[in-house]
Formats: C-alpha cells, sequence, structure tokens
C-alpha cells in the first residue's frame, strides 16, 4: 500500500517534528561533508513553505547517553542556518526537559529548532540493547527510560516527517516511538522526500527490475551478507562478488586463497549456497595480493588460487575484464561493497573500474543503484556519484531493505486509505 506523500500534507498551524540525518563527519567543530545536510533540504524547505515551526531531529556519532562536546550540533546549527537563509535554534544539552519544552513552546511560524544530538540521551537507542539482554526484550527499567524519551519528544509537535533513510532499519525512539506516538494520536506521520526516494529506487530495482538483473557484493564478511545473497539468488540473473568475502566463497569452491581472510565458519554454508546458485555466482579469477597488508607491495596473481604466502587486496585484471562485460549488458544493478582494499590506491583498482562501469551502464540506460556504505562512499570519492541512478544514503538501511526484512520506521508511516 503507498504511504502519503510529503506533498499531500498541509502543515500550517502545526508543529512538526522532522527526523533527519546530520550524522556528517565532524572534526574539531568543521564539517567535513555537508552532504546529509544538503540532502535534507527539500523536505525541510517544503514544511517551511506552510509556515509551519519545524522541530528537527538527529544523532551524530556515538556518544554514550550523556553529552559530550565533541559531538554536539552546534557546527550543524551554524551550517544549515546558513543553507537557510534563516535563524536555526540550537536546543539545550539536555535534549528534552522543561527548557526544551519551553523553547519550542515560544516558537512562531516559519522557525527552525534543532534538538541536540539524540544520543545524548541514553533511552534513543535501547531497543538495539534488548538484543543483548537474556529474553531479547528490555528490562523494565529500561523500556521505561525509552518510553520516557519517546513520550518527551513526542510532545514537543503535532506532526512527524521521517527524512533519515539511514536509521530507518532502526527502531530507535525517534525513528519508531515518535512517529507511533503521534499515529496513535491521529496526528499526520509521513515521510520526507528523501525516504519516498530510498524507497521507491530500492523497492523497484528488486521488485520490477529492467533485465538482465545483476547484483554487486563485495566487503569484508560473507556472513553480513548471507541474507542477502540467499534473498537475491531467486530474483537476480547474476551475483558478482568481489572484497574478502569473494575468499571465504573460492575456498567453499575448493580454490587455495592462501593467507587471504576467510569465515573458516561459512565455508561449508558457501558450499551449500554455491551448489543452489547454479552458476549465478561470480568470482574473482585473478588476483592483486601482497604477503603483509601494511608493509607489502603488490603481487599480481594470473590465476584463481593465491599462493600459501600471499593474501589477496584487489580483485585483479582478467576479472575486472569480466566483470565489465556482465555489467555492460545488465538493465538494473545494485552494488553493494567494494572490490578489494579502495582505501589504499594500490588495491583501488577493481573498484573504480567496477564504478566506471556502472557509469557507463546508467549512460546507456541501465539504471544503477549503490546501496551506500563504503560503495557510496567509493563512487563519492572517484567523482561518479552523479552518473549513477540513485546512491542511498543508508548502508545498513538498504541492505535490510533488499533483504526484505521489516523496517518498523517506514512501516508506521501512514498510508493512502
Amino acid at each position: 500500500m503507498a504511504r502519503k506523500a510529503l506533498n499531500e500534507m498541509n502543515f500550517k498551524g502545526k508543529t512538526v517534528l522532522m527526523r533527519v540525518d546530520f550524522n556528517v563527519p565532524l572534526k574539531d567543530g568543521v564539517i567535513g561533508d555537508d552532504g546529509r545536510i544538503q540532502a535534507a533540504l527539500p523536505s525541510i524547505k517544503r514544511v517551511l513553505e506552510d509556515d509551519a515551526r519545524l522541530v528537527l531531529m538527529t544523532h551524530l556519532g556515538r556518544p554514550k547517553g550523556a553529552f559530550a562536546e565533541e559531538f554536539s550540533l552546534k557546527p550543524v546549527a551554524r551550517a544549515l542556518s546558513e543553507l537557510l537563509s534563516r535563524p536555526v535554534t540550537l536546543g539545550p544539552s539536555d535534549v528534552v526537559g522543561e527548557d526544551t519544552s519551553a523553547l519550542v513552546g515560544k516558537m512562531n511560524p516559519g522557525d527552525v529548532v534543532l534538538l541536540e544530538n539524540l544520543r545524548f540521551h541514553a533511552g534513543e537507542t535501547l531497543p538495539d540493547k534488548a538484543k543483548k539482554n537474556p529474553d531479547g526484550k528490555l528490562t523494565p527499567e529500561q523500556g521505561a527510560q525509552h518510553q520516557e524519551f519517546v513520550e518527551a519528544l513526542a510532545s514537543l509537535g503535532d506532526a512527524y516527517v521521517n527524512d533519515a533513510f539511514g536509521t530507518c532499519h532502526r527502531k530507535h525512539a525517534s525513528m519508531y516511538g515518535v512517529a507511533k506516538a503521534l499515529k496513535e494520536r491521529g496526528e499526520p506521520v509521513v515521510a520526507g522526500f528523501l525516504v519516498e526516494k530510498e524507497i521507491r529506487y530500492l523497492h523497484e530495482a528488486v521488485a520490477d527490475p529492467k533485465r538482465p538483473f545483476i547484483a554487486i557484493l563485495g566487503g569484508a564478511k560473507v556472513s553480513d551478507k548471507i541474507k542477502l545473497i540467499e534473498t537475491l539468488l531467486d530474483k537476480v540473473d547474476g551475483i558478482i562478488i568481489g572484497g574478502a568475502m569473494a575468499y571465504t566463497l573460492l575456498k567453499a569452491k575448493g580454490t587455495e586463497v592462501g593467507k587471504s581472510l576467510v569465515e573458516e565458519d561459512q565455508v561449508e554454508t558457501m558450499k551449500g549456497l554455491l551448489d543452489r546458485a547454479k552458476g549465478k555466482i561470480h568470482l574473482p579469477v585473478d588476483h592483486i595480493a601482497t604477503d603483509d597488508f601494511a608493509a607489502g607491495a603488490p603481487v599480481v596473481v594470473n590465476e584463481q588460487s593465491i599462493p600459501e604466502n600471499l593474501m589477496g587486496m584487489d580483485i585483479g585484471a582478467h576479472t575486472v575484464e569480466q566483470f565489465e562485460e556482465l555489467i555492460s549488458h545488465a538493465g538494473t544493478v545494485v552494488w553493494n561493497g567494494p572490490m578489494g582494499v579502495f582505501e589504499r590506491n594500490e588495491y583501488a583498482n577493481g573498484t573504480l573500474a567496477v564504478a566506471t562501469a556502472l557509469a557507463n551502464a546508467t549512460d546507456k540506460g541501465a539504471v544503477t543503484v549503490i546501496g551506500g556504505g563504503d560503495s557510496a562512499s567509493a563512487v563519492k570519492k572517484m567523482g561518479l556519484d552523479q552518473r549513477m541512478t540513485h546512491v542511498s544514503t543508508g548502508g545498513g538501511a538498504s541492505l535490510t531493505y533488499l533483504e526484505g526484512k521489516p523496517m518498523p520506521a517506514i512501516d508506521v508511516l501512514n498510508t493512502e486509505d
């Protein structure tokens, strides 16, 4: 069922709580990349068009449930004020309480308040801790603390907009609890433009792809993506696998992988997965390796087996050619995970080659969706992000969505009657 669209709403006279993702890189009070702030501007401006009062909520970094100056949103408030050409008032350091309520209560139409870092309050992320408890649930004390924070946030507004896709796989207070509370009060609870866009591209890529449909997966651990591989096998025409996770699959296939990173406890599972794939999974046929991760020089390995004294670091030239060929004929490509240790120039060629092949495929009409995380960082670093159909803002969230897992923060939003 379709979700209600932000453009359908009229927020005049309302105080709108908007969850955004301003988790920007910050060093010595300076924002390294304001891309996430820029991405939220369309939704912010749309709400302000209705002359509503706007209360923004976000986290930044991983403070441990208490105020920490290095994680303060002061630089974000300043940057946003400049981008909007209007004052943005930063809330008190305790996030919620009498001072925050008074600040919001005095807002005039068109005013913007940015609450302090939500993770300064332990109640925000408590749902993540439930799985660590013996019964997988919050303790009564944790539950009360979480609910208290939910109610304090919900009391500040009478409408809710979720424009923070990067945390939509989390059942945090600001992502799910507040939306649920306002929805139960009969208030509008809708997706922002950024979340709408993410859902549209991720859903369409999997539900109704232009074919051939190719998935490209990389990264360190195959265990992180078993569910995704299993889900995609029945939907795609091929899965390209690179990065360290490829070495576990190669070992499962009976190939020597030297000192390469292997998840030994996943080898048997991967044997079954390869049997089930019936040739759909494409693995590296050659490699760029080294004898020492920290200081060793790159070594070209012109075969699929890796000598016992070496560890794989990137895909080789023949693999690049094969992967480029598969991508060139694709109608839809979803990519999540680099092909090697792309942070180091000597092992970045495989990831660059795949990114360039995707850009070229997009130019020819293919739909290319970059699933956030390291893949998104790579295409941006390489200056190719504008040549992709869609670059997701959420690595973990995009994986959860593609795996078909529940997304409570999205499911709670209002749908069309």
